[in-house]
């Protein structure tokens, strides 16, 4: 970014109530060690347990790597300023903040597309399901949704490296976003507008229509079953991606698709808490509660050590 006088933000954060921040910080504080700990624990249980070296558990390995990497990017920072008082955030780190915060979400949305696609090849194609879903293809799958989301965020970030901040630096929010952003600089934000929706709109048209086209087929394949026994088991399979793709998406479309929400903006701190403090605590508890072979590797992981600590 260039800019003619300001070299640091002042972030307000949530609230500036002193009464607020010992609870708030406690809230946000357990949210994110529970948020960390969970993602963590399915990724160390997909490294160790050999019943999860499946595609699936492999994507859903590389999203728990990326809900960490989502939620670190900006919760210990907004942790610090409650903890000493310190609003500022230097330019730089602004920047880098911003940039990180808006590549793992967006590499989120199209992992969850590849998900889903893992999720219809599994259950409309099962005798091919591990030739069609070989090692080679989720590596590069998970390559290309990292290289998708560098591809959305490059021309916005461009545009925003062009913004002069002339005047005010002072951010009504809690992280470095784009739209308090854009309230204080002192440069022509339409181009920049244009680009973020067209930049959230491209993403959500792509990877929600993969979405809706591999579950549309699923969901079908799955009416087709015979056995009730056997369409619960597949949809199983699916509900805790379902869920997940529900919070996400829902969350997303709230904000860049309704026209006032760049306006609202305590209703749109709170919505972002949400997305980067809670909804990864989530996660991890949607997937493990409503998946039997995750819980039989978290008890046997359990035993595994109460069996070494007693030894």
């Amino acid at each position: 970014m260039r800019n003619k006088t300001v070299t640091t933000f002042i972030l307000l954060g949530l609230t500036d109530d002193p009464q607020l921040q010992v609870p708030l910080f406690i809230f946000i504080f357990l949210t994110y060690m529970l948020s960390v700990n969970g993602n963590l624990t399915i990724i160390t249980l997909t490294f160790l347990d050999s019943n999860l070296k499946t595609p699936m558990y492999f994507f859903l390995q590389n999203f728990s790597s990326l809900e960490i990497s989502f939620t670190s990017s900006c919760i210990p920072k907004y942790l610090y300023n409650i903890a000493t008082g310190d609003k500022t955030i230097t330019y730089d780190a602004c920047a880098s903040q911003m940039f990180f915060t808006d590549l793992f979400a967006v590499t989120e949305f199209f992992l969850l597309a590849a998900m889903s696609y893992d999720r219809y090849v599994a259950i409309c194609k099962p005798l091919h399901y591990m030739t069609v879903m070989s090692r080679r293809v989720c590596r590069n799958l998970v390559v290309y949704c990292w290289a998708a989301g560098l591809c959305i965020i490059i021309p916005p970030l461009f545009l925003f490296l062009k913004l002069e901040f002339c005047d005010s630096n002072i951010l009504d929010h809690f992280t470095c976003d784009a739209f308090p952003l854009m309230k204080i600089t002192c440069s022509d934000t339409w181009s920049l507008d244009t680009a973020i929706m067209t930049s959230a709109v491209l993403t959500l048209i792509i990877t929600l229509s993969c979405v809706i086209l591999s579950y549309g087929y699923t969901i079908r394949t799955i009416f087709r079953f015979p056995s009730l026994q056997q369409r619960k088991k597949a949809f199983s399979t699916c509900s805790s991606h379902l869920i997940v793709i529900s919070i996400t998406y829902g969350t997303c479309i709230f904000i860049y698709m309704n026209p006032t929400a760049k306006e609202e903006v305590t209703k749109n701190k709170v919505i972002s808490l949400l997305i980067s403090s809670v909804s990864p605590v989530l996660n991890p508890f949607i997937y493990t509660l409503r998946n039997n072979q995750v819980k039989k590797a978290f008890k046997d992981s359990i035993k595994r050590i109460g069996l070494f600590s007693a030894k």
